[in-house]
């Protein structure tokens, strides 16, 4: 199943590294944060993608033509460094369509955009590509087709130290709720589209605005609730708590490093 990923924004909450690195190339650990989703998708099958571009898409290409599989992986040197074994390969058997949707494109105009790349496909998935989780995606994707519907999103639980407020009579507090521990959910930005998704997208409209609720009118959107690991790359704050946890070695998204029988570890508080 193709992956089409949103990585074309400028990351204005992540300035430190924007002015000079788009931000799906924000490393964390020896890879970019992109290079972790997509191979979330690729440890469960789905190595077939589409690279929604725009801000600095230049580099993020640049970034795969030279693609150094050293980096990522356990390799045998010989021969005076002559000679060079890789003993394990991450991107060998990935194909990447890079496709420049637009400098300051919403995410609606660039999955239409892209919609030609899409139209032999039944079924595609879709991801904003600044957010890592452990979601179990067979599982979402076996509730999907269970319930036929034609556009499917993760939901989470808001990950913020913020609380909600609930006032009357202008200002009197009546109740308030830590968000972590609320029953509210958000999207989480892990989605799977059926081809049909193409029909409620009008140009210039941001995905989860108009075309998300023309589905909602017709019952063809569905949400499936995670509430396992999920941390969205916003600020410096979250680039710094994901590399923490991959230099830790257990990272809750790197399927394809764990053992198992390796407990899943807590979800981190901000």
């Amino acid at each position: 199943m193709k992956v089409v990923l949103f990585c074309g924004g400028m990351g204005m909450r992540l300035r430190d590294f924007s002015d000079s690195t788009p931000k799906p190339l924000v490393n964390i650990g020896y890879r970019p944060v992109l290079w972790h989703v997509m191979n979330y998708y690729a440890h469960y099958g789905h190595k077939e993608f589409i690279l929604c571009l725009g801000y600095k898409g230049d580099l993020v290409k640049e970034y795969f033509l030279k693609y150094n599989e050293c980096l990522s992986n356990d390799f045998v040197l010989s021969e005076g460094g002559r000679k060079l074994d890789l003993l394990t390969k991450d991107i060998h058997d990935w194909k990447i369509t890079f496709v420049d949707t637009g400098q300051k494109t919403c995410v609606g105009e660039r999955l239409y955009a892209v919609q030609e790349f899409l139209r032999r496909d039944e079924m595609f998935l879709a991801n904003y590509a600044d957010g890592l989780s452990d979601l179990p995606l067979p599982k979402q994707l076996d509730h999907f087709q269970k319930h036929g519907k034609i556009a499917s999103f993760m939901s989470v639980r808001p990950n913020v130290y913020f609380h909600f407020v609930k006032t009357r009579n202008g200002g009197e507090v009546t109740a308030i709720e830590d968000a972590r521990g609320s029953n509210f959910r958000i999207n989480g930005g892990y989605f799977i589209f059926r081809k049909e998704i193409f029909n409620y997208i009008r140009q210039g409209e941001e995905l989860v605005h108009e075309p998300f609720h023309r589905l909602i009118k017709e019952g063809q959107l569905i949400a499936y609730e995670h509430d396992g690991f999920w941390a969205c790359m916003d600020t410096y704050k979250d680039r710094q708590m994901l590399e923490d946890l991959a230099a830790s070695g257990n990272a809750p998204w790197e399927y394809w490093k764990r053992d198992p029988d390796r407990p899943i570890p807590a979800r981190p508080a901000p």
